[in-house]
């Protein structure tokens, strides 16, 4: 296979080092092994700017919905009523996730291209006094639009709810700090913007809030207490863990906190952003999503004219070893670039070079 730079939001392009370290097979009971469990569980917590005497880290097997199913699962009981805040495919996707579920829930949608309102989702919880918990997403990864979490944090706290936030796409690039917060539950995935492969996901919870999910899950393999409990003891994961991309995602944490940490990579990832947009703009590309409210993780664009194939334009840019993402929207014709991975300046101008010599041709 060629190389490809994937200008995707993941998986991503990673590094050579946190290649090699997929080169060697591991045992899942061995002590060392065990040991980068603990010291990612650690990191994680230092990372989101949680105290280990507060909060935990679980590590679950499977994509980062795994994660976020296995929280829905067993944070809400039978009593408990979810109010889902969304806007944009992955909230839509937590709503789907509480069907399957049989949660007791409400959800407030916003169009794709506005941020959740907060006075809205406000009137709600003041109308509903049933609600327990909101679940909401960081940045919904449909658009790239970045939702005011700090904001849905503090109504959060205000109104005595328990927050669980989809962070798939924005920790470890955004700064959040879980603990100054109030966050409850926090989900994300190993191959996002820790630069780690995909394999496994990961949940920083409230500890007190997690004592009380014990007995509550209906599956087996998503119960995340019984996961943290095992987890918790020596490192040992409950069931057959991804040794591979579990170590490699421990170099992928020392890559992040030798590149300067979040800030660093928040730096990057906006200029990669920044540059990408103004650069496509003046070749023709505009943006689905106001530039105030748009992440560094991923950017959506409008196809230029009717005409544009993105079948051939996505070829034309993979032969010259980039791959893009196609659209989630239904009503409008897009796509999508990812900012985050192994990709900085150089690659980003090299990309509008190929993209502003497709439309010459064209």
């Amino acid at each position: 296979m060629n190389k490809y730079k994937l200008l995707t939001p993941g998986p991503l392009t990673t590094s050579n080092s946190v290649k090699e370290e997929m080169l060697f097979d591991r045992c899942t009971w061995d002590d060392e092994y065990k040991a980068i469990t603990q010291k990612i569980r650690k990191q994680l917590l230092e990372i989101a700017g949680a105290s280990m005497k507060v909060y935990t880290t679980i590590l679950m097997q499977g994509s980062g919905s795994f994660g976020v199913e296995a929280v829905l699962n067993s944070a809400i009981g039978e009593e408990d009523k979810l109010l889902i805040i969304s806007n944009g495919a992955y909230g839509e996707r937590i709503v789907k996730m509480a069907k399957c579920i049989g949660i007791n829930y409400v959800c407030y949608s916003s169009p794709y291209d506005k941020v959740l309102e907060i006075d809205e989702i406000k009137d709600i919880l003041n109308k509903d006094k049933a609600i327990t918990h909101l679940a909401m997403v960081h940045c919904e990864t449909t658009t790239g639009i970045l939702n005011p979490i700090e904001k849905i944090a503090n109504l959060s706290k205000e109104q005595g709810k328990i927050l669980i936030v989809d962070a798939m796409s924005s920790f470890g690039a955004i700064p959040i700090n879980v603990q100054n917060s109030g966050i409850d539950y926090l989900i994300s995935s190993a191959n996002k913007c820790i630069q780690g492969v995909p394999g496994f996901c990961f949940i920083i919870a409230k500890i007190e809030r997690l004592l009380k999910c014990h007995g509550n899950s209906k599956s087996l393999c998503l119960d995340l207490y019984d996961q943290w409990k095992c987890m918790d003891k020596d490192g040992k994961w409950r069931f057959t863990s991804p040794t591979h991309v579990v170590a490699a995602f421990s170099k992928a944490i020392d890559e992040l906190i030798e590149e300067g940490g979040v800030i660093a990579r928040n730096d990057r990832y906006k200029h990669n952003n920044y540059l990408l947009r103004n650069k496509l703009k003046s070749i023709g590309f505009d943006a689905y999503i106001k530039e105030e409210l748009q992440s560094p993780i991923i950017t959506t664009f409008v196809f230029p004219n009717k005409e544009f194939n993105f079948i051939h334009f996505y070829s034309y840019v993979k032969e010259r070893d980039f791959v893009l993402y196609p659209g989630k929207l239904t009503e409008i014709d897009t796509f999508r670039i990812g900012n985050i991975g192994e990709i900085y300046k150089e690659d980003i101008e090299k990309l509008c070079l190929i993209i502003q010599e497709y439309m010459e041709e064209k």
